[in-house]
């Protein structure tokens, strides 16, 4: 029996990173590798039953401070005591953690930023920290996983490290998982939303990167020209009082559902006639295979590593950053023209399954793992 690979996950950030990693865990080889997580107060032990064969919880917090050195030494003290073959980070803010915590133990350490902290719409100074916090810290891993080439291009931009440290193993979802679910759990009328209306709907925070602003901006406009549209946001986030008042000013409330932080995600996914995601910067944006995945045409802006993903014509279409009426024009131009629809629709489904498939990405850090 060979002796099995035995990998220490440090994570910070829970929502998009928690669910990668669960997906990770669940394609990866039971037989060669044991899994032990290391995550922020964020996560739920519930989560991970079946998934990793210890799981540890310390306090982490997103902002740089005081408490960064105390998470430090517990980490510290945790890859001592497992001493796993290979310490693997998630996020910027445990990438920077875990590595200082493993300079000079004997293991391999990986890192995956999931999206550049660098390419956040923030101020020029901020830009520069996380910058230097990168290129400082990037001699202490052997390799860092990007999600999507043009996550690569910034880092080999911005200079943070040689390019034979990288790699790209762009990201998936469990199609498996979703095709073999419970399908039309959420119904229109769970809503309030009649089931002869013209749904666009986007999933994603509302916080500046996934632009809920523009969207409502975007649904004024359609519901201009479509007067039994509908519009849904799935998610939470602190811009939810500023998007409310904003509707209401236009007077369309009641055309706007607001689902709030929800764990089937999916579910509301189905009830869409357009799936939208205006982001102002995405390291890859996991909405898209997901909006693949249940047949949707998608709506999209033009950034980072959004076209790697959606080709404008081809799998959905693509408007500029902050262009709410570029985008109500896409969303009404796949609202008028239902072969437009059903060819990006095809194409999509056929991208999903091609290229964004949850076991290779899992497949691929195997053979990552084992080269290490």
């Amino acid at each position: 029996m060979m002796k099995k690979i035995r990998i220490l996950h440090v994570a910070q950030a829970a929502g998009g990173v928690d669910r990668y990693i669960r997906m990770l865990l669940k394609y990866l080889d039971k037989e060669k590798f044991e899994n032990i997580l290391v995550c922020s107060q964020d996560f739920l032990e519930e989560d991970y039953r079946g998934l990793v064969d210890s799981f540890e919880r310390i306090e982490m917090t997103r902002a740089i401070g005081g408490n960064d050195l105390k998470a430090i030494k517990e980490v510290r003290n945790l890859i001592k005591k497992y001493n796993p073959d290979i310490v693997y980070a998630h996020s910027s803010k445990a990438g920077a953690i875990a590595r200082v915590a493993d300079i000079g133990l004997k293991n391999y350490c990986v890192y995956n930023p999931h999206g550049w902290a660098f390419n956040m719409r923030c101020s020029a100074k901020k830009k520069a920290i996380y910058t230097a916090i990168e290129k400082i810290a990037a001699p202490f891993c052997e390799k860092i996983i990007c999600i999507s080439d043009a996550e690569r291009q910034s880092a080999l931009d911005k200079k943070i490290c040689k390019e034979d440290k990288l790699q790209v193993i762009f990201n998936g979802v469990d199609i498996e998982a979703y095709e073999n679910g419970v399908h039309g759990a959420v119904k229109r009328e769970d809503l309030n939303i009649p089931d002869d209306a013209f749904v666009v709907g986007m999933v994603g925070r509302m916080s500046p990167q996934k632009a809920p602003d523009v969207f409502v901006k975007m649904a004024k406009q359609v519901k201009e020209k479509v007067l039994n549209a509908h519009f849904i946001i799935v998610g939470n986030g602190n811009q939810e009082a500023e998007i409310r008042k904003y509707v209401e000013d236009n007077g369309f409330s009641n055309s706007l559902h607001i689902t709030g932080w929800v764990d089937n995600p999916m579910s509301y996914v189905e009830l869409f006639d357009v799936a939208c995601l205006l982001s102002r910067w995405e390291g890859f944006g996991l909405a898209f295979p997901e909006y693949m995945m249940a047949s949707k045409p998608i709506v999209a802006s033009r950034v980072d590593a959004i076209p790697n993903i959606i080709r404008d014509g081809e799998n959905g279409l693509l408007v500029g950053v902050d262009d709410a009426t570029g985008a109500s024009k896409a969303v009404l131009r796949i609202y008028q023209d239902d072969e437009l629809k059903n060819r990006l629709v095809t194409q999509g489904m056929e991208d999903v399954h091609n290229r964004f498939n949850a076991r290779r990405v899992s497949e691929e850090h195997g053979k990552l793992f084992e080269t290490l």
